[in-house]
């Protein structure tokens, strides 16, 4: 039997006149970790997402065991024993854990024309419990879980049929350190089985300590394969971006100065099952990091200043006195929010860039009540590009792009609004070096302008990186707070969190 499991022979993906893969041949093994890394937009996900049926072939053809594949979605992929977890959100809203694990293998549960829903709960309720998610009920709604919990299960849905192969697409950004360890003992069973995991990372550390190949894309095209022990991160950041670069992308200074006036106040905030008599002051000019583990509530607060949070007690109140009790109202305040959900709260996936971009400042677009397509346009072109976007054009659909350039976007919109206070929720999560690089300097140079920014992270180098104040939570409520200097380290934050 050959040690190869799967084939890649010249695939090529193209959207419209954009080679978004070009010609890659590339072979993984049995019983092997295989990375694949990249600058969003290198066409990492474009190839795992042909590969399991979510995205047509333009040329070229895989092979499994030698046999040619010919699936056109992700249903037939899971029949020829191939698996995907994609970075967003994976499941579906109005179903229950059941259903979602067992979507489109509902014959297996049917008596006739009836579902038989009892034994679809008892066996997806086993599974769950194999794999140590006993608090995750079979017979609830999906929709009643958190994000991270949902990921858990996709990791059940795609694996528990153990197929040969199975692509982890930058999951690891929406699971917390222990939803992490679960993930990768998952990928190490399914080595250790004789499958082979694909795995896209950003994280290029996690990338070397769970893999055993590394192939590099840049632009579509394959630069190389690598052993991972053989090779360092700054050695695949060459390869990824094609120079040298730097390690220093945070801020240079430490003084953490900003003004005196405070532009939001929240007062005795809450949120029930999430944040409890949050009190926080937001002043002109400053970067207010806020993190913690990923169910201590921030992420929760991000939506409550933002007006998101229907059943917030407390209060959420501006320099001029305005309350912010709604989404509407916050942004006729110059407030932005970018969430940590990016496809599903951020920006109209189905929709274009243009449209995307302009859909906060219609009001300032339309004269007498109506838009005029050259107005909406040049907006959009102007602020896609002046965000670096890596795009056909701004009538190119936000489906079609890559996770760093889709982010591109949501800040593109709120810069284009000219947003004062900005919520930025997990603002780098799934995003290339060179990408975070950007979205760092744009924040200095936001800040450089006066705006305030509430940027909240599960990343502890970026909140030591780029805040003036650090606010650490735990079990919805504030632990502890930090004013920036060179000496705090991850390990004092780390004290407040656990």
């Amino acid at each position: 039997m050959s040690d190869i499991l799967l084939r890649a022979e010249n695939i090529t993906k193209h959207f419209g006149l954009t080679a978004a893969v070009k010609g890659v041949s590339l072979e993984f093994k049995r019983g092997e970790i295989h990375g694949l890394i990249g600058e969003n937009g290198s066409g990492k996900s474009t190839f795992s997402s042909m590969l399991c049926g979510i995205h047509s072939i333009t040329s070229g053809k895989f092979f499994l065991e030698g046999k040619e594949l010919h699936v056109k979605s992700q249903v037939e992929a899971n029949r020829n024993s191939i698996a995907i977890i994609v970075q967003e959100i994976g499941t579906l809203p109005g179903l229950t854990v059941a259903e979602n694990i067992f979507l489109g293998e509902e014959d297996k549960f049917m008596k006739g024309p009836v579902k038989n829903s009892s034994a679809m709960n008892r066996e997806a309720q086993r599974i769950l419990d194999s794999y140590g998610f006993s608090f995750i009920k079979a017979n609830t709604m999906i929709d009643h879980y958190s994000f991270e919990e949902r990921k858990l299960v996709e990791i059940v849905k795609s694996t528990y049929f153990n197929p040969k192969i199975l692509v982890v697409d930058e999951t690891t950004t929406a699971l917390s350190h222990d939803g992490r360890e679960e993930l990768f003992k998952v990928m190490d069973r399914m080595r250790n089985q004789g499958s082979c995991v694909i795995f896209i990372s950003h994280d290029l550390d996690e990338v070397l300590q769970h893999t055993d190949q590394v192939s590099i894309l840049r632009d579509g095209d394959l630069v190389k394969t690598v052993t991972s022990s053989e090779v360092t991160a700054d050695d695949l950041k060459r390869e990824m971006v094609g120079r040298e670069l730097g390690n220093r992308y945070y801020r240079t200074d430490w003084d953490g100065s900003f003004g005196k006036e405070v532009v939001l106040s929240v007062k005795n905030v809450s949120v029930p099952d999430a944040i409890e008599n949050i009190s926080l002051d937001l002043h002109k000019g400053e970067i207010l990091g806020i993190g913690g583990l990923s169910e201590c509530g921030m992420h929760e607060l991000g939506k409550a200043v933002f007006g998101a949070s229907y059943d917030r007690t407390g209060s959420v109140t501006l320099a001029d006195g305005y309350s912010v009790d709604d989404i509407r109202g916050a942004i006729a305040h110059s407030i932005a929010y970018a969430s940590k959900d990016r496809d599903n709260e951020s920006v109209v996936i189905a929709d274009s860039i243009m449209e995307n971009v302009c859909l906060p400042s219609l009001d300032k677009l339309s004269k007498h009540g109506f838009l005029q397509h050259k107005n909406t346009s040049g907006f959009a072109e102007k602020y896609a590009r002046q965000m670096s976007t890596k795009m056909t054009g701004v009538k190119q659909y936000v489906s079609e792009l890559s996770g760093g350039n889709k982010q591109k976007v949501v800040l593109a919109r709120w810069i284009g609004r000219d947003s004062d206070i900005l919520v930025l929720d997990s603002p780098t999560r799934g995003i290339d070096v060179k990408v975070k690089a950007d979205i760092y300097a744009l924040m200095t140079e936001l800040k450089k302008k006066g705006k305030s920014i509430i940027m909240i992270s599960e990343e502890l180098p970026e909140l030591l990186g780029m805040s003036d104040r650090i606010l650490i939570m735990k079990d919805g409520k504030v632990n502890g707070e930090f004013a920036r200097s060179e000496s705090l380290s991850e390990k004092d934050l780390i004290a407040k969190m656990i």
